[in-house]
């Protein structure tokens, strides 16, 4: 199943610039993480703000949350998921391909 979500995130504005810097290294690692195992397909940050667009390619609803409880940043963000559906004039790509092995 197929995901669009938007992350915006909203740190404290009492959080030190340290302790922001390692939830930027951790969530980076995460990130990567996931699109090295193929349920995160790619990753857009939205301009001017502190915010991305991400689509997920999971089994379902849990499998999606938990994923998101394991962002280092989870509980500083707002997170807004649309449930995607192949359009019927799609041609094939990555995002229909079945993974690589």
């Amino acid at each position: 199943m197929l995901f669009l979500a938007r992350m915006d995130v909203r740190f404290p504005e009492s959080m030190d610039a340290q302790t922001k810097a390692d939830f930027q290294a951790q969530e980076k690692s995460y990130s990567a993480d996931l699109q090295r195992r193929g349920l995160m397909k790619g990753i857009w940050r939205v301009v001017g703000e502190y915010a991305n667009y991400s689509i997920y390619d999971v089994d379902g609803h849990d499998e999606l949350h938990a994923i998101f409880q394991g962002f280092p940043m989870f509980p500083y963000m707002k997170v807004q998921v649309t449930p995607l559906a192949q359009h019927p004039n799609a041609t094939a790509d990555e995002f229909f391909a079945p993974p690589s092995t």
